[in-house]
């Protein structure tokens, strides 16, 4: 396996691309652009990358289906740490071309949802034709099979174009969320501003199923960042669950909500526990009274004193 290479969503100029090279260790690493998130992954699963940074949230859009899709089917992959980027897109033309002239535009499928307004205003005629990569749309662009593309601004110079328009956002400090993926390892030490991923299949389809399944993280108190279902591919109505939830799979609570899914799902895949981009253990809620680990614990050893005959004893 390379340990100095990292492969992500190209081609080169891609947000992905940007939210890597915010990361330290970029600097000393061979980053390589892959033609898809499966790609990219793949790419570390055969040994050839020892990581992946791909897209898996924005914040108008929800979550980025081929990365959820990827992470929950194939050899398993595991989740090291997570970038937040703020999005804005610029409109990016060959030299010379105005704003009348454009009848086509293209860029990824994210995309077009965070840039639907502004192109119903300026340029309600275009045709949209959605890119691999926004990175790729400018390439595309390049080449003369689009008039335009939504990117990044940064990747104007790459592909030879200029941004016509910048700073387009139909939402306010938008943003996409990206992951740091590798192969499966121990997780690293809990920083006190964690999230946990996993991906739930359901047991059976009957009433309450979901709910059942929600309830492993509520009674133990344990708060939901995202949760969206996806199609397993075995027919209509079938679906798996992708989970984000607060806090390290060492914290007491977090570890018996997997331990009570995994009693009543045939299948739980472990994602990782990874540092919450942009959060310090100061700023994460305190656990609710009767779920922190000291709770747990004061639990456990009164079940023991009870088995031991000691119940009333303190």
């Amino acid at each position: 396996m390379s340990a100095t290479r990292y492969t992500y969503l190209g081609p080169e100029g891609t947000f992905t691309e940007a939210a890597l090279r915010t990361l330290p260790e970029a600097a000393t690493r061979e980053l390589v652009p892959m033609v898809s998130v499966a790609a990219a992954l793949d790419a570390v699963r055969g040994g050839e990358a020892a990581a992946a940074l791909v897209p898996i949230e924005n914040s108008v859009e929800g979550g980025v289906t081929s990365t959820l899709d990827e992470l929950a089917s194939g050899e398993p992959l595991m989740i090291y740490r997570e970038v937040r980027l703020q999005i804005a897109f610029a409109l990016l033309v060959r030299p010379g071309t105005e704003l009348s002239a454009i009848k086509t535009v293209t860029g990824h499928p994210v995309a077009q949802p965070q840039v639907r307004n502004w192109l119903r205003a300026n340029l309600p005629d275009a045709v949209w034709e959605s890119a691999a990569s926004n990175a790729d749309g400018a390439r595309l662009v390049q080449e003369g099979r689009f008039d335009a593309a939504f990117a990044g601004e940064f990747a104007a110079a790459t592909y030879g174009l200029e941004p016509l328009v910048t700073e387009i956002h139909d939402a306010e400090n938008a943003e996409t969320r990206f992951v740091l993926v590798g192969r499966p390892a121990r997780p690293a030490a809990p920083t006190g501003a964690d999230k946990t991923s996993v991906v739930i299949w359901l047991g059976d389809d009957h009433p309450g199923a979901l709910l059942e399944l929600l309830q492993e993280f509520a009674v133990r108190g344990v708060n939901l960042m995202l949760i969206q279902s996806r199609p397993t591919g075995e027919g209509i109505g079938n679906y798996c669950f992708a989970v984000d939830a607060e806090g390290h799979i060492s914290d007491r609570r977090v570890s018996e909500a997997l331990m009570g899914l995994k009693r009543v799902c045939p299948n739980v895949r472990f994602l990782g526990s990874y540092p919450r981009a942009g959060v310090s253990a100061a700023e994460v809620r305190t656990p609710r009274p009767g779920t922190s680990d000291g709770d747990f614990t004061a639990a456990a050893d009164w079940l023991t004193r009870c088995l031991d005959g000691r119940a009333q004893i303190t």
